[in-house]
């Protein structure tokens, strides 16, 4: 609350704000009438970020006597006066050794505990906003100080529990706040935006975009913790209780729990293992380019992000972990990643690992070329064999990365087209069978 007389644009009245961050940014502050009644000007600000501290209040000393009390054991508590020659203090940076004097003598230590006057009004106990306001009316107003500041973090993160069988998953989230901002916040309504926020950083500064991501949705009946809303063109996130936040405090909310979510595991098998592969004749000539091959086949789990799914809400980027439930009912971690901001009704697919019990191999079995009709004839061999004890179903992807005109002339497995130079095979493999998938390209030129 503000109480302001009637104004003058030479005098103006003083305020001080003590709720300002360590690390606040002083040119973002923006102070309102927040009725919008009353018109505020800031004549001055400054801002205040050096609390008081011994080292500070003897560096008023230098130059001058102060009274120390020495405290020993099993002996009268003793007043000393000594002269401060250096304070130690440093303004901005780390402290150094005292210096002090006592009988026409030096030593670089305090010679007991430091007696000060009264704390001067000059000095702070917290960081502090500082205002000369002219204001055009007598009011007593609400005022609202919003400003930007470093020292925040959020973090969202995902826990899916699946049995050991099965596709149906539960979904447990967190969103994780740490403050580090120099200042404790006491019953705090907190708002959290999340998207991709740009942030002017200085030069040097590691980061260069920091997205803040927060998401809600709560199983059951229970009153919903956090509450969503699509925002600018973002997505804000507030939480429905009040929070303290102290500093250096890193906090927890759980912000959804939904069960039955279909997260269907996906087997695939990418046996060119080409790193940065691309079109071109350059690779094309080359017979042994993009044949090297690769056993491993990739386990993902695959969700999509709708309400008939038991979702249907914007997930904000985080860590995703899974977990698979033992036929005792105990959790074990088998993998984890990353998903980055989806929007609702999109689909997610995330890398958690390699199978144990699928193996893929694939070999060059033809590779011709004839320059004069610029055509390229190739021929591969893909093994894949089952060492579980059910059934399923691999993808085998393969890249027709020679040219861009292409056609496949002969195969044993029907394909489909995922793009202009990717071809899947879906294999259905028994327990411990074994099948081989063959096809044949032909490029022009």
């Amino acid at each position: 609350m503000l109480s302001l007389d009637a104004g003058s644009s030479f005098a103006g009245y003083h305020f001080t704000f003590t709720g300002a961050t360590a690390k606040l940014e002083p040119d973002s502050v923006i102070l309102r009438d927040v009725a919008g009644k009353v018109q505020l000007q800031i004549l001055e600000q400054s801002y205040r970020n050096d609390p008081v501290s011994e080292p500070m209040l003897l560096s008023f000393f230098e130059g001058q006597f102060l009274d120390f009390i020495r405290r020993e054991a099993n002996k009268p508590d003793q007043t000393i006066s000594a002269k401060i020659i250096r304070s130690g203090y440093v303004p901005g940076g780390a402290t150094v050794e005292p210096i002090v004097e006592i009988d026409g003598k030096l030593q670089f230590s305090l010679p007991g505990q430091p007696i000060f006057p009264s704390l001067g009004e000059e000095n702070i106990l917290k960081p502090a906003l500082a205002w000369q306001i002219h204001a055009t009316a007598a009011a007593k107003i609400n005022a609202e100080v919003a400003y930007v500041t470093q020292g925040f973090s959020w973090q969202a993160s995902y826990n899916l529990v699946a049995p050991e069988k099965g596709d149906l998953v539960d979904i447990v989230g967190w969103i994780t706040m740490q403050n580090d901002s120099g200042s404790g916040f006491q019953n705090a309504k907190i708002k959290l935006m999340a998207g991709d926020v740009n942030k002017v950083q200085p030069p040097h500064s590691p980061m260069a975009k920091r997205g803040f991501p927060m998401m809600a949705e709560m199983a059951m009946d229970a009153p919903p913790v956090v509450s969503e809303k699509a925002f600018d063109e973002f997505h804000l996130y507030t939480l429905a209780n009040l929070v303290t936040l102290r500093d250096k405090e890193t906090k927890q909310v759980e912000f959804i729990r939904a069960t039955g979510v279909k997260a269907e595991r996906l087997y695939i098998y990418d046996g060119a293992a080409i790193s940065g592969w691309r079109v071109g004749m350059n690779v094309g000539a080359d017979p042994g380019y993009g044949t090297t091959s690769n056993k491993k086949v990739n386990v993902y789990r695959e969700f999509k992000n709708s309400e008939a799914n038991h979702l249907g809400i914007p997930l904000p980027k985080g860590r995703v972990r899974f977990y698979s439930q033992d036929d005792d009912r105990q959790l074990e971690f088998v993998g984890e990643n990353n998903i980055e901001h989806t929007p609702k009704d999109e689909l997610v697919r995330l890398f958690i690992g390699d199978s144990f019990d699928l193996v893929g191999e694939r070999k060059q079995t033809e590779f011709k070329v004839n320059e004069a009709n610029h055509t390229l004839d190739e021929t591969f061999e893909i093994q894949l064999r089952n060492r579980k004890k059910e059934a399923v179903e691999i993808r085998v992807v393969e890249h027709l990365f020679r040219w861009s005109n292409w056609a496949i002339e002969d195969k044993n497995h029907e394909f489909t087209k995922t793009d202009a130079q990717t071809i899947e095979f879906r294999v259905p493999l028994k327990p411990d069978e074994e099948k081989t998938v063959t096809y044949k390209v032909h490029y022009t030129w």
